[in-house]
């Protein structure tokens, strides 16, 4: 091989790599982005105003309770999950069941304890799905687990509302009777959405840990009481 064929057979190579390195480096103009529907592909947030932004997210979470209360439309939660209800409603239900410092039979953990019981739940069911092959992602599953506690948060405002009048044993029974009907649900909400995302014959082991982290919960709520 000649030089002269050496040094085309190089530039060649050269013009080829560079071409292969060149790319599209502009970046789409506000006119061309999408801002009004999130499902674009074009879709940002960097041009519409903070109001918009927060509304939109405000109703996206508001969707989410609706959804467990109405469990029904199962992707909602696994699609578009976020952690910002299961915060809310954990730091809701740890600020009201927590126990008083000047009352320490009133049966509530401090708040410190309750938020470690239900993040460290979650965590611990969410591992146990993963393990018995469940094809859904650790917070998509967590995102379930903490948007399904609002039956059990309704339970323990129904329950802190009997609370106001003087306790009697049928006033300890309806107590009861609310939590495990917010127990329940949120057990029942949970399945409808974590349920398919295991083994057929699996569901049973992966539904005991779901039992048991809800029934934790709404017995704190019944426990909780200012006697």
């Amino acid at each position: 091989m000649s030089s002269t064929d050496a040094k085309l057979e190089l530039y060649d190579d050269y013009a080829s790599a560079t071409e292969s390195m060149e790319g599209q480096m502009a970046v789409p103009s506000a006119a061309n982005r999408n801002t009004t529907d999130p499902g674009a592909p074009n879709f940002s947030t960097l041009d519409e105003p903070i109001k918009d932004t927060f509304l939109r997210d405000v109703k996206a979470v508001g969707v989410k309770f609706y959804h467990v209360m109405i469990p029904k439309e199962k992707n909602t939660l696994l699609r578009d999950w976020d952690l910002w209800g299961p915060l809310i409603l954990c730091t809701f239900m740890g600020t009201i069941i927590q126990g008083s410092a000047n009352d320490k039979g009133d049966g509530g953990p401090e708040f410190a304890q309750f938020f470690v019981i239900v993040w460290f739940g979650a965590m611990i069911v969410t591992l146990n799905s993963k393990l018995l092959g469940g094809n859904i992602s650790f917070f998509q599953s967590v995102c379930v687990l903490g948007y399904c506690l609002t039956p059990c948060a309704v339970a323990l405002m129904v329950c802190r509302i009997i609370l106001v009048a003087e306790q009697t044993a049928f006033l300890f029974f309806l107590r009861l009777l609310v939590a495990a009907t917010g127990f329940g649900w949120a057990t029942y909400a949970s399945i409808i959405f974590l349920g398919d995302s295991q083994p057929s014959n699996r569901k049973a082991l992966a539904v005991y840990p779901i039992f048991l982290f809800y029934f934790i919960i709404s017995w704190l709520v019944v426990s909780h009481s200012n006697v």
